[in-house]
């Protein structure tokens, strides 16, 4: 296989980030190809024993195995690395393969972890009821009380963890004091970044150490696949992460891997034209409702700082209608907006967080958290808006709203 300037990174390092979306990362064979090669096997062959010897110790360049290397996958690592300034990224299968594989990699029995309270289901479900089960200590704290990041470290504290915006309530951390207090305290910091991407928001830029994602959401942006990815230094993936990934298996399919691929290349259009729709629908629907979480809107406790980290705040935001049987309401008075309970894609989504993304957690849980029995999360997608505010007016009124 001919390898291009795409994976030369002292010329990708060069080029801005519409174009190493487009070209980042891209491998050619002999046939020249302009789009990237799918390539489906899940082994290699070699010329000679010497040369398999070789790539297993490390000594050679070279595929050994799909859970390993895959040419597709090893594309889309480098064009995600590129995007997210880091040094290096390893593909999951998913975006909770990706969280899983970022805490389980570096975490022991007898160390602690201080996690965000809002962060999504399955995720505070690592936090609150696996790590645990592996005698790893976990704290839950308020991510916007900086004072209380500071005030949960142990001695034996070893990665914050935290969603921002958070899913579904929006909340949003403080990333550079965050990171900073956990950099004074040698604490390894990991940011889900999956509802802005490095097209919206870079947590490097504030001192992150570990970026993970669910590419299943904008990276996609088709609602086609699963994927997930975590990126960050090479010292960290190729020494805490990949033996983790090595012999656990969380790996994407290369199939999943290059339809990511050609996601990535409208990312940025897609994440800013998202986010302005986003920002004229609840424009709208805080006309209407009770209480609106947009870190869009002046009314967010956090919109400077949103306005500070992220260059624009997203497709994603929630709205209270105060109860469970209005929240119904509303979404069975669609008639063009979905419910579904993904994000990140562009037909618009609305779904009922406590009865589904947030289903199996207590009512305590997610009473404390803010996931009400009224809230609704929207994914405003491509559609015109005025489409969408026209349909979400039948549907609050129909909610008496």
């Amino acid at each position: 296989m001919k390898k291009t300037t795409g994976t030369d990174r002292s010329v990708t390092r060069k080029w801005r980030p519409a174009t190493q979306a487009v070209r980042g990362g891209t491998w050619r064979s002999e046939h020249g190809e302009t789009s990237e090669a799918l390539f489906l096997t899940s082994g290699y062959t070699y010329d000679d024993a010497q040369t398999v010897a070789d790539r297993f110790a490390g000594e050679a360049e070279g595929m050994t195995y799909s859970r390993l290397q895959n040419p597709t996958v090893a594309m889309l690592e480098e064009r995600i690395a590129l995007l997210e300034g880091a040094a290096a990224c390893r593909a999951q299968a998913s975006g909770m393969a990706a969280m899983t594989a970022a805490l389980l990699c570096q975490l022991s029995a007898g160390d602690h972890c201080v996690a965000a309270r809002a962060a999504f289901g399955s995720c505070r479900w690592l936090v609150d009821h696996l790590l645990p089960r592996f005698g790893i200590e976990t704290t839950v704290i308020d991510s916007a009380d900086n004072a209380a990041w500071e005030a949960a470290i142990r001695p034996n504290t070893r990665v914050f963890f935290f969603e921002t915006p958070a899913n579904p309530t929006l909340d949003i951390v403080d990333m550079e004091f965050v990171c900073g207090l956990a950099k004074a305290h040698g604490i390894v910091t990991v940011v889900d970044n999956a509802f802005a991407t490095s097209a919206l928001q870079r947590p490097l830029e504030f001192g992150a150490d570990v970026v993970a994602y669910s590419a299943t959401k904008l990276m996609d942006g088709q609602g086609r696949v699963l994927a997930g990815a975590v990126c960050g230094k090479q010292e960290f993936i190729d020494e805490v992460l990949l033996p983790f990934q090595r012999n656990t298996g969380p790996n994407i399919a290369p199939f999943n891997a290059w339809v990511v691929l050609k996601g990535l290349e409208t990312l940025s259009l897609r994440a800013r034209r998202q986010s302005e729709n986003a920002l004229q629908l609840g424009e709208f629907v805080a006309s209407r409702v009770p209480k609106i979480l947009h870190p869009g809107l002046p009314s967010h406790p956090r919109h400077d700082l949103a306005a500070k980290q992220m260059d624009a705040t997203g497709p994603i935001f929630a709205f209270d209608v105060e109860s469970r049987a209005r929240a119904f309401a509303v979404l069975d008075a669609l008639e063009l907006v979905d419910i579904s309970n993904n994000i990140g894609d562009a037909r618009t989504l609305l779904c009922h967080p406590a009865s589904t993304t947030h289903a199996a957690m207590s009512e305590e849980d997610r009473a404390d958290m803010g996931v009400t029995e009224g809230l609704l999360r929207i994914n405003v997608g491509l559609e015109d808006p005025q489409d969408l505010i026209e349909d979400l007016d039948r549907a609050l009124a129909a909610a008496a709203l």
